[in-house]
């Protein structure tokens, strides 16, 4: 079989992830994070995972999405629905899942061009608040 090097155009790219690290463009990044394929904002959001508001939220609409996937740690949990309907409202398609199975949906996503935008959480700063 026949193999061919695919390079990526993508300026952001994760590289893998584990319950203290997601690592993007091989550097660690051991900080909850909003990435693009295009932009990346460390330092998102630490605290409980109730804390997590629509102010923080607010902050993945100025990626201009298509499709957020929100990473919530090693377990999977929702957000309110008055918070998804922000999303809604804007046409952008919002999906809670853990934060390795969003790492992996954005990678498959942006190799299709979609404008997806992963909002991951690590579980160390869901507990830290």
């Amino acid at each position: 079989m026949k193999l061919h090097l695919h390079k990526s155009d993508l300026q952001y790219q994760i590289n893998g992830v584990d319950a203290e690290t997601i690592t993007i463009n091989y550097q660690p990044c051991t900080q909850s994070i909003i990435v693009s394929a295009e932009a990346l904002s460390s330092d998102w959001f630490s605290g409980p995972w109730e804390t997590l508001d629509a102010e923080r939220l607010a902050e993945i609409l100025a990626f201009k999405p298509e499709v957020v996937l929100l990473g919530t740690g090693d377990k999977q949990r929702f957000i309110h629905p008055r918070h998804i309907q922000v999303f809604l409202e804007q046409n952008i398609a919002v999906e809670c899942m853990t934060t390795p199975a969003a790492c992996r949906t954005f990678n498959i996503l942006t190799a299709e061009g979609r404008h997806v935008v992963a909002a991951l959480l690590l579980e160390k700063h869901l507990a830290a608040g």
